[in-house]
């Protein structure tokens, strides 16, 4: 009976001991869950808004995201865009742009195109100064077509080469959404 004591006694404290650790747990700042992906582009000199739409609710599932474009690029424009990124698998939806806004130091969104016809430029920043992209000025030059791929990366390496003046390349981080759209200028 006694050893049994002695056992009981040893085991409670390794438990205590163990419970009561110096290290506090580090706070894990999860990617979010993007179920739709929209860009308002309004051309600065006045002009009927275009949507680029991206509504993925089934997320890895076996459904291909809807992805729609609502009009055609205007040449020789500038537009104003934004951002905007839900999760529509709450209800009602969420507006995740708003915790991107809030942890701004640790996202930033790419523009990235396939030609030339097209380039972007950002007009936010974060608490460092640095961009994060859901308020952008979109340019085009010539007709054509082109694709514009629209990542999100979380927690990428703002220090990293170009990263700060929109390229992808050295970025690092982990992808919270990426959707590529056909675009037409002319």
């Amino acid at each position: 009976m006694k050893s049994i004591k002695h056992i009981l006694v040893l085991a409670s404290i390794i438990i205590l001991a163990a419970s009561c650790s110096d290290d506090d747990p580090i706070a894990v700042n999860e990617e979010e869950v993007i179920t739709t992906l929209t860009v308002t582009l309004t051309p600065q000199d006045g002009g009927a808004a275009i949507t680029l739409n991206s509504v993925d609710l089934d997320g890895d599932g076996p459904n291909a995201p809807v992805i729609t474009v609502s009009n055609n690029l205007a040449i020789n424009t500038t537009y104003t865009g934004v951002t905007k990124v839900l999760n529509e698998t709450e209800d009602p939806a969420e507006n995740v742009t708003v915790e991107v806004l809030e942890e701004g130091i640790d996202h930033q969104f790419f523009y990235t195109f396939s030609g030339n016809t097209v380039s972007t430029s950002y007009t936010d920043s974060d608490a460092n100064g640095n961009p994060i992209g859901i308020n952008f000025t979109l340019s085009t030059t010539d007709t054509g077509s082109e694709n514009v791929t629209i990542s999100l990366i979380h927690e990428p390496n703002k220090s990293g080469a170009g990263v700060v003046e929109g390229s992808i390349t050295n970025a690092d981080g982990e992808s919270d959404v990426e959707v590529t759209f056909p675009l037409t200028i002319q």
